[in-house]
Parts: C-alpha cells; sequence; structure tokens
C-alpha cells in the first residue's frame, strides 16, 4: 500500500488534502472532514419563504442530514411504520428527484428520538455509501450515480438499545464505519439487571471503496455504543490517522492505512459520546454525557507511537457541554452549541471562555460556520443564525414549519435544510 507524504503540521482541520474533497462538495455528515466548515458567500441571516431556491417534500421521515458531490444531493428517509428505508438522489441545483431506491426491513426498537434514516450517507464522484443497518445486520451499500448497486457488505449483528446511527465516512479511497457497539450489562436500567443478550461485537472497519473489500479491521472493546463519527487528522509523524471517541477507548487514532492505534487517551469517558470529535492546532476534542447534557469535554495532544510520546491532556470543559451537537472549531475558537440551547466561545488552545449565552431553543442538529456566522436547527425547526465572533450577537431566528434534528449542508453556494420530511435550498445572496 502506497503511503503518502505530507509535511509534519499537527492535527489541523485540513490535515489531509483528499478530505477537502473540492469546493462545492459536502461529502459527509457535516461536510469536508466532519468539521462543520462552509465555503458559501452571503447566505442571509435571515430570509423569508420566498428566498428559497427550491423545497421538496420528501416520501418519509428522517433525522439524518444531506451530503452534496456536484449536483448531486443525497439523502436518506423511511416510513416510522414499515421500517422502509428510502435513498434519494435530487438535483442539487433544482431540487428535482433524479432516482429513488426503498429497502424494507423488519420494525425494531430505538430510541424514541431515533429513526431508521439517521445515519448521513457519505459521498464522492462514484457515488453514495449507505448505512442500512438493522440489529439483525449492520450493512453497507455503495450505489453508483445512476442509484444501482455497486457492491454490498455484510457486518454481522448490531446491539444497542437505542438503534443505529453512525454514518460512514470515506478517506484516501476506504469507506470507514464505527461500529462500536454495546455490552446489555453495563446498562440495567435498559436491559435489566440480568440481560440475556451477549455483548456486541465492535470494532473499526475499512472497506475498498471501489470493491467493498475488507483492507483492514480494528478490533474495539465493546462497553457503551457511541454514535459519534469520526475524522481524520496528520499525525506528528506525517501520516493520515482516524479520530474517534468513545467510553471503551476515550479518545483515540488508528493510522488510516493499516488501523493499527497510533495513541489512545483512554478512561476518560463515563458514558455515551454522541457529539463526534474535532480538530484543533495540535490537538483532538470530543466528550461525553447521558440523558440530555453533556458532563466533560476534553481536548488532547496528540502522541505518537513512533516517536514515543504518549497522548496529554490539553484542557478540559465540565457542564455545560453539548452531548449531542458537535462543536465549530474556526479561526482559534471553539464553539460550543448545548443541547438546552446555551452556546459558548472558547480559546481552543487554551479552553478559557470568551462567552456564554442561552438561546430559547433545544437542539440534537449541529451547527455550521458560514461566512463568519453559525447556523443551527433546533429540534422545532427554527433555524438560530449567531455570529461567530467574540462577542455574541443574535443575528436571525427563521421557523422551517416543522420538526427538524439534522444539520445543514453547504455546497455550491447554497445552504441545504433537512425537516422532519422535507428540504429547502438557500442561495447566497
Amino acid at each position: 500500500m502506497t503511503r503518502p507524504t505530507l509535511p509534519v503540521v499537527g492535527l489541523v482541520l485540513s490535515a489531509v488534502a483528499s478530505l477537502h474533497a473540492g469546493e462545492g462538495n459536502w461529502p459527509r455528515f457535516r461536510g469536508p472532514n466532519g468539521a462543520g466548515i462552509g465555503e458559501a458567500k452571503a447566505i442571509p441571516a435571515t430570509w423569508t419563504d420566498g428566498d428559497y431556491a427550491w423545497k421538496a417534500k420528501l416520501p418519509g421521515m428522517g433525522h439524518s442530514s444531506p451530503v452534496v458531490w456536484g449536483n448531486r444531493l443525497f439523502i436518506t428517509c423511511c416510513d416510522p411504520k414499515a421500517a422502509t428505508r428510502m435513498v434519494l438522489c435530487l438535483d442539487a441545483a433544482t431540487g428535482k428527484t433524479l432516482w429513488q431506491r426503498e429497502f424494507t426491513a423488519k420494525p425494531f426498537r430505538q430510541h424514541g428520538d431515533n429513526a431508521y434514516a439517521s445515519a448521513s450517507p457519505a459521498a464522492d464522484a462514484d457515488g453514495a455509501i449507505i448505512s442500512l443497518s438493522t440489529p439483525d445486520e449492520v450493512a453497507l451499500l455503495a450505489l453508483d450515480n445512476e442509484g444501482k448497486d455497486a457492491w454490498r457488505r455484510a457486518l454481522g449483528p448490531w446491539v444497542g438499545n437505542h438503534g443505529t446511527g453512525v454514518s460512514p465516512v470515506i478517506a484516501n479511497g476506504l469507506v470507514i464505519l464505527a461500529n462500536e457497539q454495546e455490552d446489555p450489562r453495563l446498562i440495567p436500567s435498559m436491559y435489566g439487571p440480568k440481560p440475556t443478550m451477549p455483548p456486541g461485537k465492535s470494532f473499526i472497519i475499512a472497506l475498498d471503496r471501489k470493491t467493498g473489500e475488507t483492507r483492514w479491521q480494528a478490533e474495539r472493546v465493546t462497553k457503551i455504543s457511541p454514535y459519534s463519527t469520526p475524522c481524520v487528522a496528520q499525525s506528528p509523524d506525517g501520516r493520515p490517522e482516524l479520530v474517534l471517541s468513545s467510553m471503551a477507548h476515550g479518545i483515540s487514532a488508528l493510522d488510516l492505512a493499516t488501523g493499527e492505534v497510533n495513541w489512545e487517551f483512554g478512561n476518560v469517558f463515563r458514558d455515551r459520546c454522541v457529539s463526534s470529535p474535532v480538530l484543533g492546532p495540535g490537538i483532538a476534542i470530543a466528550g461525553y454525557g447521558a440523558g440530555t447534557s453533556g458532563a466533560l469535554m476534553v481536548a488532547v495532544r496528540a502522541g505518537s507511537r513512533a516517536k514515543g510520546v504518549e497522548p496529554k491532556l490539553a484542557w478540559q470543559l465540565k457542564a455545560p457541554v453539548p452531548l449531542v451537537p458537535t462543536p465549530v472549531v474556526k479561526d482559534g475558537r471553539i464553539f460550543l452549541w448545548h443541547d438546552n440551547g446555551t452556546v459558548a466561545c472558547h480559546n481552543v488552545e487554551t479552553g478559557e471562555q470568551v462567552w456564554r449565552e442561552k438561546l430559547p431553543g433545544a437542539f440534537y442538529g449541529s451547527p455550521v460556520w458560514v461566512d463568519g456566522r453559525l447556523y443551527c436547527i433546533a429540534k422545532n425547526g427554527e433555524v438560530f443564525v449567531i455570529a461567530a465572533g467574540d462577542k455574541f450577537e443574535l443575528l436571525g431566528r427563521v421557523p422551517l414549519g416543522e420538526p427538524s434534528f439534522a444539520t445543514p449542508a453547504v455546497a455550491n453556494g447554497t445552504m441545504y435544510l433537512r425537516t422532519r420530511a422535507q428540504l429547502f435550498a438557500l442561495k447566497g445572496k
């Protein structure tokens, strides 16, 4: 396997050039490398119904976020009673449906705020990768740009009381899925004091993007399943590494080419990781929590297996920190958007608080940064827009008309907003 030769710059948001995926693309949950940074200009801070370029009614409901590659937008939705899942490809400029696929499944138990369409797709020039996981089968499906099957992999059953929801990612010719499952014995409140269900089999897997064949599989300890989606950094050794967060392993980094553990900062999270890890200058940042609130967020300086350097704690923040929404790192700041509407700005290198305010809303969707502003959709479907600077400023509040648990996508000079069963396209002025 050819190893990339990249300059040693530490963990940075733009660590691996291929992850930027070119201008105009939003290839995975929260965009290029999961950073939540959009390149559009002049997206308004407030708007009316007449400002949308298009609106599209979806054939089902769901919580997944849209992804965009070129002129194609991919989204999933479902029939919540029949457990039928739908994958749609829309023309990103017009909202016209180019094709639709349906996949049947047996209804299964999941969290009341989960859905059969919660995992976001991943996309590239060859099409989209979709997670169709159920308790019977963790499955990944590759669809080409015409909606035809390229390959499908079944990776064994799923154990997790809240259902599935982790999104796949595409990086360096690999399709990666963080398949970390649950040990029912650790959660008697959910499974009972003497659960009969055995622990799930946890692993991180990297498949060949073209063929679906396994390139590597890294076994993981099974504790309480995370719902965080990994990102990719460049290690101090100059090699791409996959950065993950979970109760079982804390914050860890695997060599992207081999799956070998580069470093691990464990024994730091006491419960479920839901928000995804993000990167700052030389640090990886992740958190955990329970119920409806985050408990702890930590920033860790990367270690190096090759150089014998252990990871070190850079800073930590206790509640209020997010449980579900993933932070945004930009221009030396980290913006934390709490589930209960508390929004805070901190210095990303020191963790020092710059400001903290409270918005009148509750949130599952994550914020995205666009042209100096943060956009985040509340559970009730209201979009809040604030200034992404050293002073809190509420710039806009725009209702979308129905609930939303999704994160916006930004591509082709347009912001795409997903509610329970609709898509909205808002172009820059």
